[in-house]
């Protein structure tokens, strides 16, 4: 809580000073509110309107400033959308299925989610997961294989890879290491 003192002049001063108090026209605050927060980093026009409905702006002022944004550019929900698949696959290996997931509770349109999620390739996606395994092969190691498999596959399950893909990528890398993998039983606990 920041230390309020009163000057000569009668007016208070505080270790804040150089924080203007919020503006109280309803428009000003939204504006000032959306460029806070698009500071940091990108945020979706839901994301902005989430924000300001819990600041209390009025929903119309809201969809007037957010529309000024996306006119400027400073709002582009499909650049956000390339963007965030881009950084989550290369960044967290993710697959198209969790990137999809995770660009629909930021409240991206449908259209712009197939379109930036289609930019990756199966081919993509399969190498991406390969790499994913072969970096936790080597903690897995030690392991019974049936236990091995179900902890890589379920690894790229979690990262939203299909399961007929994560099998067939842990077998044939467990294969190149040199595990025995015929008569597995993905069943056993």
């Amino acid at each position: 809580m920041a230390r309020r003192t009163e000057w000569p002049g009668g007016g208070a001063d505080s270790s804040r000073a150089e924080e203007e108090p919020p503006p109280q026209d309803p428009a000003e605050r939204a504006r000032a509110v959306c460029l806070r927060l698009l500071t940091g980093m990108p945020r979706t026009r839901k994301q902005l309107a989430d924000a300001l409905s819990k600041r209390g702006v009025p929903e119309e002022v809201a969809d007037e400033v957010l529309s000024r944004f996306e006119e400027a550019g400073l709002i582009d929900d499909a650049a956000f959308a390339g963007a965030w698949v881009e950084s989550r696959h290369h960044g967290r290996g993710l697959a198209r299925r969790a990137l999809a997931r995770e660009l629909r509770t930021k409240g991206v349109d449908s259209s712009l989610i197939d379109e930036a999620v289609g930019r990756l390739d199966a081919e993509q996606e399969e190498a991406t997961a390969r790499d994913l395994v072969r970096r936790k092969l080597r903690a897995t190691r030690g392991l019974d294989r049936d236990r091995r498999l179900r902890r890589l596959a379920g690894m790229l399950a979690r990262k939203g890879y299909p399961e007929g893909l994560a099998l067939r990528v842990v077998r044939r890398e467990l294969e190149e290491e040199g595990e025995e993998i015929e008569g597995l039983d993905l069943d056993s606990p």
